[in-house]
């Protein structure tokens, strides 16, 4: 309740900076109020700040690696600091009057196929503790979906009732993913619990994850912070790289490929079976959530 009191004071703030600016077009003011927003809980979660006017240089430098672990393409990050700059600019006064260029967050940074960014069983199950401590179990079935289903985070949020039914009378979850694309999963007994749980909280017809009253992006970037918040707590003391929703879909793609290989299909095959898996057409895309050892290397657990 703090946070959110917190996050409604700084939407205030931002309302009336927005309200008497005129720079730019309705539809570029509108795109950058959006990201301010969403920065905006990131700063009421994670660092409490109550003014806008203190937004410093170390918020920037937290957040860009936020939005980099949880997936989002570097000119989408651009444009979201791009709507942070220009707001901060708009402010009459402020703390810090220059935040860190594009250049000094080094954005074109990559390290696809190179990172393992697997979640360890345990580490799993501590992060599902922490959602049950703060009586989100909406939370805790979200990490079970892309645990165990491989789901992408707006591919949970998206889910309704309907399609829970549906995949709990089938056995199979149909997922409408990333540019349109359709693929089915199988579905665990350990994800079904998690959506028969869901269901007998959610009014017929509605989203499980994303209340009427909150904008999807915005009920997105919530979990993400709760994620990104007690991450260190979780994580295993050896184990250093960022625990993200898009970790535990690697998790899945990396134990659904180690199954096959004991199944007896070669890598070729079994690389594409995970690429249907994670709905991927391309096997090197697939190649980057394996970049934790496969045969005879660490498995997760």
């Amino acid at each position: 309740m703090k946070t959110y009191a917190i996050y409604q004071n700084l939407l205030a703030q931002v309302e009336r900076v927005f309200r008497h600016c005129r720079q730019g077009s309705i539809q570029t003011r509108r795109r950058y109020k959006e990201a301010v927003c969403r920065f905006c809980y990131f700063l009421a979660e994670v660092y409490h700040v109550e003014r806008v006017a203190n937004i410093a240089p170390k918020h920037i430098y937290a957040y860009t690696e936020f939005l980099k672990e949880n997936g989002r393409a570097a000119s989408t990050i651009k444009t979201d600091l791009a709507a942070i700059r220009f707001f901060h600019d708009q402010l009459p006064s402020r703390k810090h009057p220059k935040l860190p260029t594009n250049a000094m967050l080094d954005l074109e940074r990559r390290s696809f196929g190179k990172v393992d960014r697997t979640w360890r069983d345990e580490e799993v199950n501590r992060m599902i503790g922490k959602a049950w401590g703060e009586g989100r179990e909406d939370y805790a079935a979200a990490i079970c979906l892309a645990r165990h289903c491989g789901l992408r985070v707006h591919e949970i949020f998206r889910l309704d009732t309907a399609t829970a039914q549906r995949a709990i009378k089938t056995g199979q979850l149909t997922i409408k993913g990333k540019g349109g694309k359709i693929r089915t999963v199988p579905l665990l007994r350990t994800a079904q619990l998690e959506l028969e749980a869901m269901l007998r909280q959610t009014p017929r017809g509605h989203k499980l994850f994303v209340s009427d009253a909150t904008p999807t992006d915005l009920a997105i970037n919530r979990f993400q912070c709760f994620l990104y918040r007690h991450r260190d707590a979780v994580q295993i003391a050896d184990r250093h790289r960022p625990l993200t929703c898009h970790g535990l879909r690697h998790t899945y793609a990396v134990e659904q490929y180690l199954t096959c290989r004991k199944q007896g299909l070669d890598e070729h095959a079994a690389c594409r079976h995970v690429s249907r898996l994670l709905g991927h057409e391309r096997e090197d895309v697939t190649r980057i959530y394996l970049a934790s050892p496969r045969e005879g290397g660490e498995k997760n657990g």
